[in-house]
């Protein structure tokens, strides 16, 4: 399995003798190694007893295994060691209102008074077929037995369209004053919240949208100097080794909301913002998502969340069920914002500490370009008449053609860039508008190695939303694994992109981090994709998706610099 190399290390991290010894208290990750294979969606609590209980999703704990454990409950004294302890629910065990083939997913459990209340996810219910709800039990202790309550909390809810919201992934939060509140939801229908009663079993008063749907997932509140801060997860859940799952975070000073980011941006918008708090990272780890948190005796947070190997991202190879096993990293909060390991993110048992951001450093004008004219050093995979240079921009108006898949029509405008360690940014001009569907439309910077084997940085269209994406396709089990991992915010009409890439001198691979600047100033750093070491990638300029309704990127310059 692949780690971090010293190189990588002293590019991306920068240690502190603090952080290296709070990062000493938790073991190799996974941490569910000893009694699962897999434990998707993980939530851990302290209880009486002073153990601490995790819970994962329905899911076979182990490759081979045949048997869906429905919620499986594993222990440990000290968040390192872990024993598995059973089963929730047993085979024919279910709330009234749920149909035969429902699973149970995400749950979240909870004290309340003298007993135990968990949370779940009831995918199937009697209502109709893709009706979830919000189902509750409650015990007299973390494993049991559990009684599940024949009422659900949220009941599934039309979404309009002859369809039903996903009311999935439920996290509950208790104020100061003791006021109740539940958040549940998905990209289906957003993340909403809802007052609780005392018991914490019914829904009252109106429920609020706190962040939009086709983005966000996997809610969790926590409070934190008077903020209430909302961390939810990003992209594709389950992508085999090209899962992008991240989470991020906005805060409010009502658990209502509104959430915003760092840099502002409201969590409930067609170009939603969200911090930063854990993205792939080079390392083996990707789809670092779907997290609880909890504080330990000596007040330390940790982050509690799955993740995929991407040297074996499946049960039953080459293809099954994703293999999520439970993570478990420091938190860090910097500046009011948490983030896992000061920004150095999913941990691989020998990495520690905290994260530098790249920064450019001297220009490098051979490589590249200001587009005052047809410049030379490009190279075409499939030319586009259709694009123009003059007067300091590349004009590409959007292809109605695409790279994912066997697609394989999109037009790519390529360089060669410099050898070593670098950042590449461009300034790109794309009016998506607001809120209307329009997928896929989208174009941004782009590491190609071939047409099944590249790292695509672009500002995109996905229904509603307007993302920056940080889309990866590699070949896989032959045929093609395609996942993105959400890189940041999009500006109204321009976004700055930047991809940096640093060569692992062990292995040789090509790392690519990806940078946006939605105002001209402020830069945030998402997530990194690696491409094989017997590759030679090239740098360019895509412009793709769909054709209709009609729209033109823009792109000032790509320029290269040292890292």
């Amino acid at each position: 399995m692949r780690r971090l190399t010293a190189a990588l290390v002293a590019a991306f991290v920068s240690l502190t003798p603090a952080a290296a010894q709070a990062g000493s208290r938790v073991g190799h990750n996974p941490v569910s190694a000893s009694f699962a294979d897999t434990f998707a969606d993980p939530m851990v609590v302290r209880g009486d007893d002073g153990f601490w209980y995790a819970y994962g999703t329905t899911d076979p704990l182990r490759e081979g295994e045949k048997v869906a454990h429905r919620i499986p409950t594993a222990r440990s004294k000290d968040l390192k060691h872990w024993t598995y302890v059973g089963d929730a629910f047993t085979a024919g065990q279910r709330p009234a209102f749920a149909a035969e083939n429902t699973a149970f997913w995400a749950p979240d459990v909870r004290k309340a008074g003298n007993h135990w209340v968990m949370y779940v996810t009831v995918t199937e219910t009697t209502v109709a077929p893709g009706a979830s709800a919000i189902g509750a039990a409650t015990a007299p202790t973390p494993t049991g037995p559990w009684t599940f309550v024949d009422t659900p909390v949220v009941a599934p809810r039309p979404s309009g369209d002859g369809g039903w919201w996903w009311t999935f992934d439920p996290a509950q939060l208790v104020t100061p004053d003791g006021r109740k509140f539940l958040y549940y939801g998905s990209y289906f229908g957003g993340i909403w919240v809802s007052r609780l009663t005392a018991d914490g079993l019914r829904t009252v008063g109106t429920p609020t949208r706190v962040a939009i749907d086709n983005k966000f997932e996997g809610a969790y509140v926590v409070r934190r100097n008077g903020w209430y801060y909302l961390f939810a997860s990003s992209a594709n859940c389950c992508a085999g080794p090209t899962t992008g799952y991240s989470v991020s975070a906005g805060r409010s000073r009502d658990p209502r909301g509104p959430f915003v980011d760092k840099l502002g941006q409201s969590l409930n918008v067609s170009r939603a913002g969200g911090t930063p708090v854990v993205a792939p990272n080079g390392n083996r780890w990707v789809g670092t998502g779907h997290n609880g948190l909890v504080t330990d005796a000596r007040g330390q947070d940790w982050l509690v969340y799955h993740a995929i190997d991407r040297g074996d991202p499946y049960l039953d190879e080459p293809f099954g069920i994703n293999e999520r096993p439970m993570l478990v990293d420091r938190l860090d909060w910097i500046g009011g914002w948490p983030t896992v390991r000061a920004g150095a993110w999913a941990s691989d048992g020998r990495d520690s500490g905290s994260a530098r951001e790249p920064r450019p450093g001297r220009p490098l004008p051979a490589y590249s370009d200001e587009f005052r004219t047809a410049a030379p050093g490009w190279t075409w995979v499939r030319p586009d008449p259709a694009v123009t240079i003059s007067a300091g921009q590349l004009r590409w108006p959007v292809q109605d053609a695409d790279l994912t898949g066997t697609s394989n029509n999109a037009g790519v405008l390529l360089r060669t860039p410099p050898p070593g360690s670098w950042i590449a940014e461009t300034k790109l001009t794309l009016p998506l508008g607001e809120d209307t569907v329009r997928n896929y439309q989208q174009a941004g910077l782009i590491a190609y190695a071939g047409d099944d084997q590249f790292a695509r940085l672009s500002a995109v269209a996905i229904w509603n939303t307007r993302q920056v994406e940080f889309g990866h396709e590699i070949p896989y089990a032959g045929s093609t694994s395609y996942g993105g991992t959400i890189a940041g915010t999009p500006g109204l009409t321009t976004t700055w992109l930047r991809l940096a890439h640093h060569v692992d001198p062990r292995n040789g691979e090509h790392e690519y981090r990806a940078g946006v600047n939605r105002d001209g100033r402020t830069w945030t750093w998402g997530g990194v994709w690696t491409l094989p070491a017997d590759t030679t990638p090239r740098i360019g300029l895509v412009a793709h998706g769909g054709a209709t309704p009609a729209v033109t990127a823009s792109f000032d310059y790509l320029r290269f610099s040292r890292w």
